[in-house]
C-alpha cells in the first residue's frame, strides 16, 4: 500500500509539472515526444537530415523562416469567388465559414483568419478545383 501511495504522489507531481508547462505551451508534451521520435528516426537513418531540419525549424524557433500566407485584399477575395462563379453562400461552404463572414471579408470589414487565408491562397494559386 505504501509504495502505491508513493507512486501516486510521484505521478501526481509529474502531472502537475506537465500541467504547469502546458499553461505556457499547450503542445509542450506532444511536441517534445514528436521531436524525440524524429531525432531517433534521423539517428537510425529512417528520416533524412532535410526532413528532420524542416521539423525542427517549424517547432524550435525557425518561425521567421517558415512560410507565411500572402495577404489578400477584399477585392481579391471577391475576384476569386466571382472567377469560380459561386455565390457567397456556396463559397462560404467550401471555406467552412458563414456567408456573412464572406460578405464581411469582401467589403473589408474583417480580415481572413490564418486558416481562411491559407485556403484563399491555395485557391488563388491553384484554382477552386484544389479544394473541391
Amino acid at each position: 500500500m505504501k509504495s502505491s501511495g508513493g507512486r501516486w504522489r510521484t505521478n501526481f507531481y509529474l502531472r502537475c509539472d506537465t500541467t504547469a508547462r502546458a499553461k505556457t505551451d499547450p503542445n509542450f508534451r506532444l511536441t517534445a515526444e514528436l521531436l524525440e521520435a524524429a531525432e531517433d528516426m534521423r539517428a537510425f537513418g529512417i528520416m533524412d537530415v532535410a526532413t528532420y531540419e524542416k521539423i525542427t525549424m517549424r517547432h524550435l524557433g525557425g518561425a521567421d523562416k517558415a512560410a507565411t500566407a500572402a495577404p489578400i485584399t477584399a477585392d481579391g477575395i471577391r475576384a476569386l469567388r466571382e472567377a469560380a462563379h459561386m455565390s457567397q453562400a456556396v463559397f462560404a461552404h467550401y471555406l467552412n465559414v458563414t456567408a456573412g463572414y464572406v460578405s464581411q471579408l469582401e467589403c473589408g470589414a474583417k480580415h481572413p483568419t490564418r486558416v481562411a487565408l491559407a485556403l484563399l491562397n491555395v485557391i488563388r494559386r491553384e484554382g477552386m478545383e484544389a479544394i473541391l
